[in-house]
């Protein structure tokens, strides 16, 4: 009776993964090529004028996070994880590696940003949170907890894929500019800057909850209903992950 529910959710996971993997390959491709020409004027981004590091440290951010945007869905295949354990391994330490160099590069170009406060505190905010999931990740790994590792991974990808999201809710805002024409870019802007990661994180959470608490919910019953009515189901809220 399970291997029908089981079936479609493996279908979805993959239909998800694609997505996802699609999206994040398409985004890098497009928003990191500008910046390997070393010439300001193919920036996409607005560039203090009175700051030349502003553009050095968009650079530093897009090429390592553009790296780390395309690494991450592949480390979340089981299969490939088990086939390549070596594989795995090194490519999650590019990944880490690749995600602190972004990170810290987007704090600079966060304080040098002409964006307004609002957006720039946004900023700031995604690298300290996408700096410390990561760091966190590392140091469960180096403990040997592969699952609370995988929970630290998700929601550090979650916010590494704030590049995509942040470039989606850019889209629509400029569309609702049409039917809102008292809506600023800044506005528009700001708010996307917010909701890339914000939302990616709740529904990081959401994922991590659903993959922990509730299977280990439901075998908690079934054993409790195995076992007769004075069984006590205990739920932990720390099991692993299956990618």
């Amino acid at each position: 009776m399970n291997a029908v529910p089981k079936t479609i959710r493996r279908r979805t996971w993959w239909v998800l993964w694609s997505l996802l993997a699609a999206t994040a390959i398409a985004t890098s491709g497009l928003a990191v090529p500008p910046y390997l020409t070393g010439d300001p004027t193919d920036s996409t981004m607005s560039l203090n004028p009175d700051v030349a590091a502003h553009y050095l440290s968009i650079i530093v951010h897009a090429v390592p996070g553009g790296l780390a945007l395309i690494i991450g869905p592949f480390q979340f295949v089981g299969g490939l994880r088990a086939r390549y354990p070596k594989l795995h391994r090194i490519a999650g330490r590019v990944y880490l590696v690749c995600v602190v160099w972004a990170a810290l590069a987007s704090l600079v170009a966060a304080v040098f940003s002409i964006s307004g406060l609002a957006a720039q505190m946004a900023f700031v905010i995604l690298a300290a949170a996408w700096t410390y999931t990561g760091v966190q990740a590392y140091r469960a790994i180096r403990r040997g907890e592969v699952a609370l590792h995988r929970t630290w991974m998700i929601r550090n990808y979650a916010l590494t894929f704030a590049a995509v999201t942040l470039r989606v809710y850019l889209g629509v805002g400029l569309l609702l500019q049409g039917a809102f024409p008292s809506l600023t870019f800044s506005e528009v802007y700001t708010a996307s800057a917010w909701t890339s990661f914000v939302l990616n994180a709740l529904v990081a959470e959401y994922f991590i909850v659903q993959r922990t608490l509730r299977p280990r919910a439901r075998h908690g019953r079934a054993d409790a209903e195995d076992s007769g009515p004075t069984a006590v189901a205990v739920v932990g809220a720390t099991a692993g992950q299956r990618a």
